[in-house]
């Protein structure tokens, strides 16, 4: 979710289409998380922490959600997208603000509740441009899950929801007029390089000032980072 405002900023600066720009941004971000997550779930699989059949019983849902999310998106104009986008950035950030943690009183439910529930975090996801562990992480710790499986579950979840959105905006772009020689349907694949090159470079002193910062601070930069970036999409909104 972060990648989406500067993105958005950058293709409007560069002469992208503005019918098209923020949906640009969103299927680039979601891209991305194809290389990220990858590395993610490489690593957690090897400390043992990834429950699978949690994961087996959500990707039929997450493959349907996450081509809808292209397809909702598609249908909405730059601006209904920001506003939508901006608002959910902001309730997210306020998430984080005050900590709110859910309270684990319910267990997992069956297949069909999975699938269900992988529906509504890949549609959700997909439309904003994220891996869906912001929705996932809660749901699990919700459901009795220890936190260190909540966490490394979510990242094997990832993977198929940035697959098959990736694949959704492909399909969807492909659909549209006016786009420019160097995307892939919705995805700018000139952008999509550099942020995985970059991420590859930069992530590991990210990594180290987390765990230098207390937990608390961390969390109250995040969010202030997020409310920034859910004002200029909000701004774009009411500009467009």
């Amino acid at each position: 979710m972060t990648m989406v405002p500067p993105l958005t900023f950058i293709f409007t600066r560069e002469g992208l289409p503005p019918e098209h720009v923020v949906h640009i941004a969103i299927a680039t971000a979601t891209a991305t998380i194809l290389f990220t997550s990858t590395a993610s779930v490489r690593e957690h699989q090897r400390h043992h922490a990834i429950l699978w059949p949690v994961v087996f019983g959500l990707v039929p849902g997450l493959i349907v959600g996450s081509l809808l999310g292209p397809l909702i998106i598609g249908s909405m104009s730059t601006a209904v997208l920001s506003a939508f986008f901006g608002v959910f950035v902001a309730a997210a950030a306020t998430n984080i603000w005050i900590d709110r943690q859910p309270k684990p009183t319910h267990r997992l439910p069956g297949r069909g509740g999975l699938i269900g529930v992988g529906a509504v975090i890949s549609v959700v996801a997909s439309m904003v441009g994220a891996g869906g562990a912001f929705m996932t992480v809660p749901f699990m710790a919700a459901c009795n899950v220890p936190m260190r499986n909540c966490v490394a579950t979510s990242a094997a979840i990832g993977l198929p929801v940035a697959a098959t959105a990736t694949a959704g905006f492909i399909i969807a772009g492909l659909r549209e007029t006016g786009l420019r020689p160097h995307t892939l349907g919705y995805i700018h694949v000139p952008a999509l390089l550099v942020i995985v090159a970059a991420s590859m470079v930069f992530a590991p002193f990210g990594a180290r000032a987390a765990h230098r910062w207390p937990v608390k601070r961390l969390k109250r930069v995040f969010a202030i980072v997020l409310y920034a970036l859910a004002a200029y999409m909000l701004w774009r909104a009411v500009r467009t």
